[in-house]
């Protein structure tokens, strides 16, 4: 470009201000001070997070239990024989205020004595003593999405204030960015962007494709439920979870393409010790 060029480009620019700057209170830049008029607005969102709710429709029992002081696999568990269906469950003792969130499982013998057999790991978490009656509180536990309180989702910030600026220094920048753009290469023709690939499709049509090994109170017997099935050949993944305060740790082993495929991964766990195993979702 030639130093005409440049000149007429910035009489032009020089110009166009001075018009801008032209009535009783004009500011060439706009107004000083924060402008926030036509700037979105917050927008609210709600988060949804999980939590177990005691669900005492689906199952609730309160009665003698014992723990024969025998060591038990499965990590916390109780059994009675009214139930139809495993289900996670918080356990109350009702001497000492204790409590954990353990499984249910139907009991398959009857015998003399308090109605609820209760496993090794459920009695020290509850303070129940071997041989000795106490008296449990059972309620199911079910999953339930709740929103939290909503909070206003992030939006970009209103522009800085627009002032005034001399005409000398307006000019020369516009001088600067003429001559740094006469210098500057040719722009690179955009790239095509890549396409994009389809999500992997699942693994697994099941919608209990795993199977639960027990719930566990105590981590480091979590871990060795895992390393168990792990030494068996067996997949197994320890899910952390918190429920009224309290955590505890899942194994569960799979998952199972297909039914066919979960029917010997259930009866190896039950093989290895685990006869309450069951399918569970995740």
């Amino acid at each position: 470009m030639t130093k005409a060029r440049i000149g007429l480009t910035l009489a032009f620019l020089a110009s166009g201000l001075g018009l801008a700057s032209c009535g009783d209170g004009a500011q060439p830049f706009g107004a000083a001070g924060n402008n926030t008029e036509g700037m979105p607005e917050a927008e609210v969102t709600t988060r949804l997070v999980e939590r177990d709710v005691e669900a005492p429709e689906v199952f609730s029992l309160t009665d003698q239990g014992l723990w024969d002081g025998r060591p038990s696999l499965g990590g916390v568990w109780v059994a009675d024989a009214s139930v139809t269906s495993p289900e996670r469950v918080i356990i109350r003792n009702a001497a000492n205020g204790k409590f954990v969130i353990g499984a249910l499982f139907r009991r398959e013998r009857a015998s003399p004595g308090p109605r609820i057999q209760v496993s090794s790991e459920a009695a020290a978490a509850l303070g129940v003593l071997a041989g000795q009656p106490a008296e449990l509180s059972i309620t199911a536990l079910r999953r339930e999405e709740i929103a939290t309180d909503p909070t206003p989702a992030p939006v970009a910030a209103a522009p800085d204030a627009i002032s005034a600026t001399p005409l000398e220094s307006v000019t020369g920048t516009a001088a600067a960015a003429i001559a740094a753009a006469e210098a500057a290469a040719p722009a690179a023709a955009p790239t095509a962007a890549a396409p994009t690939t389809a999500a992997t499709p699942a693994t697994t049509t099941l919608t209990q494709a795993y199977v639960q090994i027990g719930i566990f109170s105590i981590e480091a017997n979590a871990n060795r439920a895992a390393e168990q099935m792990r030494s068996a050949g067996l997949g197994a993944l320890i899910k952390a979870e918190t429920s009224h305060g309290k955590t505890f740790w899942r194994v569960i082993a799979g998952p199972a393409a297909s039914a066919a495929e979960r029917a010997p991964l259930l009866a190896k766990v039950k093989s290895l010790g685990y006869a309450d195993a069951y399918a569970v979702s995740n």
